[in-house]
């Protein structure tokens, strides 16, 4: 059997992908430093917050604009969008109107909760044997984009000095190209078929036909999915914000998030086919214990912390590729389970944002070392799928 090799057509989808995080690590991550800085710190998560609740609000919306319009119309939507909230952030930030700052960050999770689902329309293009392997693959494009981020940086703290601002506000400006760019890479792709509701003939592939939540095929990846992305969300940008308090400056702090977006991409040549051979519930207990040791480790300092941002890149990892590798089959949920994934975001970042402000930081830890044990629930329920494809 000769080795399956990936179109070339998703070439631009992985360079897109790649610019869209490293967009986040230079705007969104960071963003309860700059809440902080306008003299708001008690509400350090709310940009997050409002990121997160905008791209759950999005998703199932850009999702059902794909299923009629085509995923490339809705991706180069996305990024644009993202490119308006980028700038409108930047001025925001860089002229301390709050109000402002806060429209951008909304703007950018909106135009998040579609560009994200550009990884089904990489798993959609491949045999089924291989979208771990495709998925994984777009996870570590990724990397380019934030270690290209991290790159910046010092660049970023000179011009920052020009402006008479912070690295972290520039660098919503530096999104705002970073996205603009990914627009034009994907306007660029041509997809290797019509979306399933416009090609009614594509019966053996996924379609948009409407399966319940409620569904076990669609239920146990669902929450997988959502509770590695909500904790995954809420450690990684309140993390920065203690480190900030514990004395760690711009570039020590971006490091931080460096390691942390490389336990989350870096690691995506492995995990993908792992998962095609192993099956998705390794990736769901695997990424539980993984998610646990980070909550847990957060409460140290040192090497400890940047441990605890790596373990949990990598329990997100393996939690998000098995969730979304099994919903590759439901076109139809796709958008509605992005969002469940983005409100437990939003909703971790809101809360947590307070409880450190009024409690510290290890009950916020311990809440979460509790919850990243649900993905074991879904490798209980899982069951193999034996060639079926469902609607």
């Amino acid at each position: 059997m000769t080795p399956f090799r990936p179109p070339r057509a998703l070439v631009l989808l992985f360079l897109s992908q790649a610019l869209a995080t490293g967009a986040t690590t230079a705007s969104t991550t960071l963003a309860s430093l700059v809440m902080a800085d306008l003299g708001h710190e008690a509400l350090s998560g709310l940009p997050s917050t409002l990121v997160t609740l905008s791209a759950a609000l999005s998703a199932g919306l850009f999702g059902t604009l794909m299923l009629r319009r085509g995923r490339r119309f809705g991706l180069v939507g996305a990024y644009l969008l993202g490119a308006v909230g980028a700038v409108l952030g930047f001025v925001g930030a860089w002229q301390r109107v709050v109000p402002l700052f806060l429209l951008g960050a909304a703007l950018i999770g909106a135009a998040q909760g579609g560009y994200q689902l550009s990884r089904y329309a990489v798993a959609e293009s491949v045999p089924e044997r291989v979208r771990g392997a495709v998925l994984g693959a777009v996870m570590l494009a990724s990397v380019i984009g934030s270690a290209g981020t991290t790159a910046l940086s010092e660049v970023l703290m000179t011009f920052a000095m020009r402006l008479h601002t912070s690295s972290e506000v520039v660098g919503w400006l530096l999104a705002g190209g970073f996205l603009l760019l990914g627009a034009l890479l994907t306007s660029f792709w041509k997809p290797l078929a019509a979306p399933p509701s416009l090609n009614p003939q594509r019966a053996n592939t996924p379609t948009a036909a409407p399966t319940p939540l409620t569904d076990p095929a669609v239920r146990w990846p669902a929450l997988a999915v959502a509770t590695a992305q909500g904790l995954m969300v809420t450690l990684m940008s309140l993390t920065p914000l203690r480190a900030h308090h514990m004395g760690m400056n711009h570039v020590q702090v971006a490091g931080l998030v460096t390691v942390h977006i490389a336990g989350m991409f870096g690691f995506g040549w492995l995990t993908g086919p792992l998962l095609d051979r192993v099956g998705n519930r390794f990736g769901y207990v695997a990424g539980a214990a993984l998610l646990l040791s980070a909550a847990l480790t957060a409460l140290l300092s040192g090497a400890w912390l940047a441990s605890s941002m790596f373990l949990l890149g990598l329990g997100w990892n393996l939690c998000f590729v098995a969730g979304s590798k099994a919903l590759t089959r439901f076109s139809g949920v796709q958008g509605r389970v992005d969002a469940l994934g983005y409100l437990s975001a939003a909703i971790g970042t809101l809360v947590g944002g307070s409880v450190i402000a009024h409690w510290g930081f290890a009950p916020l830890s311990m809440a979460c070392a509790i919850l990243a044990l649900l993905p074991l629930l879904s490798a209980y329920k899982t069951r193999p799928v034996r060639g079926l494809v469902r609607v």
